[in-house]
């Protein structure tokens, strides 16, 4: 019979271990230890799991990643291939367009072929290089085949297509605004008409698109570059007070001579009149009065036009007229503040595009003789070849007679005299000019009008 051994339960159904001998009683052996093979089994699981885990995102990484190097192949390969264009042109970029309004007219002119491509390598080298690759408004040149990196390059890097305008010495400001005006490259509109003398005369370059208002502000920041520290390099004692009285002489100065050799002497003339108290009786002053900016009178100066009072009439105003007649360009200013050194008083035209100077008035009469054959010779030429061409001829009557009569120029074959120097004769130079068309010398006193073929 066999004895079962009896184990109570404990509480929840667990049953009390018994000590199996008095050691054990003294020292409860530890809780058996779970299966090791369970634990094994779910420690390799987890791992696996982990593992599958990484593989796949390894594994989709690779792919994005080949996948993406593929596309930016493909990308830089049609962004560096060469474009559609056939043959070299220009492109004009006009201002405020942004990166998309440009790759829009480089695909639609035909300059590019895709220009969402264009956008994006543009786009990715602008971030790389800080921003630093604005591409400029103006013209641009492109080559034929050029491709989408070389264009990029050429708006962000290469120079615009260079317009030029150029000022030649001696145009009003008036003149040289409708100048800027009928450029069809330049845009905008000019605010005023800036002051005669303020203008330098120069070759402008500008790119398509620059306002007109910006190049005439150029010209204008040259002349005050220019003028910078002239003034106290001028020959000492010369009978001006400023820079603004030497710019008001040297666009007389640019008006009277177009020979560069003879700028200093006529400068040298007028100062040595100035000093004397003599008017300067200059004829484009005469033509400034008349016209004003509008530059030429379109005709021979009369002797009512000498007569004329006008600010600027230096044959009835005494010293320089209130602003200069022109811009004149830098050789006249030098002149002006650094004359030749002469006595010359008058000067005439000497018939070969110069002119003659003298320091009396005997030697400025025997000169005047001297251009007046010389015209007379080229009006007789003149007319002989008139004569040898047909022309339609005009009845002379009365009418016309009179109209021609009214109309003749001062400048006559007989020379008339001019009004005399303020110095010398102030009740002659008051009563204005006294023609004598029979006296071929001028009397002691007078300042003759030779032709001076002003500019």
């Amino acid at each position: 019979m066999s004895v079962q051994r009896f184990e109570p339960e404990l509480p929840g159904g667990q049953r009390s271990i018994r000590p199996r001998s008095p050691a054990e009683m003294l020292e409860p052996s530890r809780a058996p230890a779970r299966p090791k093979g369970r634990r094994r089994r779910r420690e390799s699981g987890a791992l696996s799991r982990w593992i599958r885990f990484f593989s796949s995102v390894l594994t989709a990484v690779f792919l994005i990643m080949g996948a993406a190097g593929a596309g930016i192949f493909v990308v830089q390969s049609q962004f560096a291939a060469a474009g559609p264009l056939q043959q070299d042109r220009t492109i004009i970029i006009p201002r405020g367009e942004g990166r998309l309004e440009i790759a829009e007219r480089l695909e639609r002119e035909g300059i590019i072929g895709n220009r969402w491509i264009f956008i994006v390598n543009h786009l990715v080298r602008s971030t790389l290089n800080g921003d630093r690759l604005d591409m400029k408004a103006g013209e641009f040149h492109v080559a034929a085949r050029a491709s989408m990196e070389e264009v990029l390059g050429t708006l962000v890097e290469g120079k615009p297509v260079q317009y030029k305008v150029t000022v030649p010495e001696g145009l009003t400001s008036q003149q040289v605004v409708a100048r800027l005006q009928a450029d069809e490259n330049l845009t905008g509109e000019i605010a005023a008409i800036p002051l005669e003398g303020t203008l330098l005369p120069d070759t402008y370059p500008y790119a398509h698109g620059t306002d007109r208002q910006s190049v005439l502000d150029r010209m204008v920041q040259a002349q005050k570059d220019f003028l910078v520290g002239l003034w106290e390099k001028r020959q000492e004692g010369l009978p001006i007070s400023s820079i603004d009285d030497a710019i008001i002489l040297a666009s007389i100065v640019e008006k009277e001579t177009a020979v560069a050799e003879e700028r200093a002497l006529t400068a040298a003339v007028f100062m040595n009149r100035l000093k004397k108290g003599m008017r300067l009786q200059s004829d484009p002053t005469i033509i400034y009065g008349i016209v004003g900016g509008r530059g030429s009178l379109g005709r021979p100066i009369m002797k009512t036009d000498i007569q004329s009072k006008t600010p600027y009439n230096t044959y009835t105003i005494n010293g320089l007229p209130p602003t200069a007649i022109c811009n004149p360009g830098r050789e006249s200013i030098l002149a002006v503040l650094n004359p030749a050194a002469t006595n010359a008083l008058y000067f005439v035209a000497d018939g070969t595009g110069g002119h003659a100077f003298s320091a009396t008035l005997a030697e400025h009469n025997d000169a005047v003789a001297r251009w007046r054959r010389i015209e007379r010779e080229q009006l007789k030429a003149a007319a002989e070849q008139a004569a040898a061409s047909p022309v339609a001829t005009v009845p002379n009557t009365a009418e016309t007679a009179d109209a021609v009569k009214e109309e003749e120029p001062s400048l006559a074959t007989e020379p008339p005299a001019a009004p005399a120097d303020l110095a010398q004769n102030a009740d002659a130079s008051a009563a204005g000019p006294v023609v004598t068309p029979a006296a071929p010398v001028i009397a002691p006193g007078d300042m003759p009008l030779p032709q001076r073929k002003p500019r």
